[in-house]
């Protein structure tokens, strides 16, 4: 069931463990009251895809995925045809002399043969409901498959040569994302509401953490979120998104481990930085510097 206010929809996707503030809830719900594409940008890791996940949980529908990259186009976002199960058919009409070329051509043309991709699966009927259509990481992509996709997200609908246009009975909530590594083009961003999907504060952090690693104790919790917002803000190439917040969580869990220092810190580091240059910089009594600097945020004033 579609949630009916700003705050049910905060409350549906805190249930499925998705923690987000009112803006977001705000640009959701209008989202989904509208039937508007909802386009969301941030640093990686910030919980855009995640947000797709609990929203087809929250509501019960299929959720299609279309991860897009360098060189994706059109045909292969839409459809292919299974060219090995073609072939067998044409083999196997020229053993038994079937001579209606016609016939085999409507065949080898058919649903029987058509790999539906993401784009595709998006338009057919669902018996759950219209599904969530997530196209992941837009700006890896090109200009020519943006201007197919506002074609498409127009329209709502895909035409295959052979078949003839497929029209979304239902239209599916598009969610598309971008961690913004280029432009993406204002026509399409137009069609869409957008909101800008920053790294949280420290509560709204924490209350992440207690929701997705409910086992950590809260003075370790409160330590790794501190050194984590304090990391954030030093000369990074990539700064930790609330994803690598939680995956160090759970690693300094599997170690028993009860609070930090700055050994903890040296020996987990790959759980939270992904680049060498990154975790070089930590070495040494940096670790121990921004270990220092954290915990005097937390202690009462």
């Amino acid at each position: 069931m579609t949630p009916t206010s700003i705050t049910a929809v905060q409350e549906a996707l805190a249930d499925t463990g998705y923690v987000c503030g009112r803006d977001l809830a705000t640009v959701t719900f209008l989202s989904l009251k509208l039937g508007r594409p909802l386009f969301l940008e941030g640093e990686a890791g910030v919980g855009k895809t995640e947000i797709a996940k609990a929203l087809a949980a929250t509501l019960g529908r299929d959720l299609i995925r279309l991860q897009c990259y360098e060189g994706l186009d059109a045909a292969s976002a839409v459809y292919d045809w299974n060219f090995p199960a073609q072939m067998v058919a044409i083999r196997t009409a020229e053993a038994a002399g079937s001579a209606d070329r016609g016939a085999l051509q409507t065949e080898l043309f058919s649903d029987d043969y058509l790999i539906e991709r993401p784009l595709l699966q998006a338009m057919r009927p669902n018996a759950s409901g219209a599904p969530i259509l997530l196209i992941d990481e837009l700006d890896r992509t090109d200009e020519p498959f943006e201007a197919f996709l506002l074609e498409a997200l127009s329209d709502f609908q895909v035409t295959i040569p052979e078949i003839g246009t497929i029209k979304a009975p239902e239209p599916p909530i598009v969610i598309l994302t971008s961690n913004r590594t280029r432009e993406v083009h204002d026509a399409l961003k137009r069609r869409c509401l957008y909101h800008w999907v920053d790294y949280p504060d420290f509560d709204r952090e924490l209350e992440i953490l207690r929701a997705r690693a409910p086992e950590a104790e809260e003075a370790l919790s409160r330590e790794i979120i501190a050194f984590v917002q304090h990391l954030r803000t030093e000369d990074l190439f990539k700064k930790p998104g609330v994803a690598e917040t939680i995956d160090w969580a759970k690693c300094l869990l599997a170690l028993d481990v009860i609070t930090l220092s700055p050994d903890v810190i040296a020996d987990t580091l790959g759980a939270i930085l992904k680049y060498q240059d990154d975790i070089a910089k930590l070495q040494g009594s940096e670790a121990k510097r921004i270990l220092d600097e954290a915990r005097k945020t937390l202690e009462p004033a």
